[in-house]
């Protein structure tokens, strides 16, 4: 949330992560050398590193896909998805290693440039027309420029929109290692089980995105509210919004979210700056709504973040009627400083109107 760039806050949760990444790849590649060995002892031991560190990146992009809408279906996976990035940067590494180490095999030593052979011929016994390794070394650049605009400062610089439109190009560099796999491993190894394996990856990735995005949709549907006479939408029973934990809802094409937080209640979009998180699925914790993907934090009363931070997002003016909660759709500037209502005996049971103007 600076504007300036800082280093890597390393916390204990995320060296327990990223030393559990280490270990979990290095078992992988420690398993697949083993039993390629066993297996396949004719097989030289370069090529079976390069195949162990392309299934391990593949297998990885895989993982990163699948976090998104597994975190969204189940808010166990909300740690794992705070560190993401992590895991895409390692992603990047062993997809790159794999890279060289094609190079390094099939495209030194000729008079054609190395770059040039990859785009342009496919190596191997069984050369074929199609030129799939072109697809796995476009999709590595896109993994390039994704790793290389993972941090914080260039999130600020890019702006949050941009930055997600950008690093939406994961499913992309996911579609073009399809292509490569699939027109590459496959036309040399007949197993069915690649063929499943593969096949597995596709609908499991689609599966996971359709499942948790049709129910997301179903979720933001425009319900019919009761308007009172100032336009003040209905929101629904205070007794419905659990103390210290955000309640989405959806107005003005958007979701909101309304905070019950001790005797007060109030209500700021419901979309963070960070990555365009779920803030409406927040939690307040000291003093603030915060988004449950990587802790970035609002204050209630006027939807900017804590000194020396500097994000804001739009507030709403919010009501309380006996005991139901009133949000007016029309969002103010970010920024714009909002009382929130209060919860008195009144306000809650019926008769009189705490109004947050």
């Amino acid at each position: 949330m600076s504007e300036s760039y800082r280093a890597v806050q390393w916390t204990p949760f995320k060296r327990r992560y990223d030393l559990a990444m280490v270990a979990v790849l290095a078992a992988f590649l420690f398993t697949f050398l083993a039993v390629g060995f066993t297996r396949f002892p004719d097989v030289t031991p370069e090529i079976l590193v390069l195949r162990a560190l392309g299934t391990a990146a593949f297998l990885m992009l895989n993982l990163i896909l699948v976090i998104g809408p597994l975190a969204r279906l189940d808010r166990r996976w909300l740690p794992v998805l705070a560190n993401r990035r992590h895991l895409g940067v390692t992603c990047f590494l062993v997809a790159l290693a794999h890279g060289l180490l094609v190079i390094g095999t099939y495209h030194l030593g000729s008079d054609v440039h190395p770059l040039v052979s990859v785009l342009a011929s496919d190596a191997g016994p069984r050369m074929t027309a199609f030129p799939f390794q072109a697809f796995g070394f476009v999709a590595l650049l896109v993994l390039l420029l994704m790793a290389a605009t993972s941090h914080d400062f260039w999130l600020v610089q890019l702006t949050a929109p941009v930055w997600k439109s950008l690093h939406m190009l994961v499913y992309l560099a996911y579609g073009l290692l399809v292509v490569h796999v699939a027109f590459g491993v496959l036309q040399s190894e007949t197993h069915p089980l690649y063929v499943v394996a593969l096949g597995a990856s596709v609908l499991l990735v689609g599966g996971l995105h359709l499942f948790a995005g049709l129910r997301e949709r179903v979720g933001d549907r425009p319900a019919f509210r009761s308007r009172d006479a100032d336009g003040f939408v209905d929101a629904g029973p205070l007794a419905h919004f659990e103390d210290g934990r955000a309640r989405p809802i959806y107005l003005s094409g958007d979701r909101v979210a309304v905070v019950r937080f001790g005797d007060r209640v109030a209500a700021i979009s419901g979309v963070c700056q960070h990555q365009n998180g779920p803030l409406s699925e927040g939690r307040y914790l000291h003093g603030c709504l915060t988004c449950p993907w990587h802790g970035y934090q609002y204050r209630m009363e006027d939807g900017t973040s804590p000194p020396p931070y500097t994000e804001k997002i739009p507030v709403f003016r919010v009501r309380l009627r006996e005991g139901h909660v009133w949000v007016h759709p029309k969002p103010l500037p970010p920024g714009t400083r909002v009382e929130p209502a209060r919860i008195t005996p009144e306000s809650s049971g019926g008769g009189e109107v705490a109004d947050a103007r």
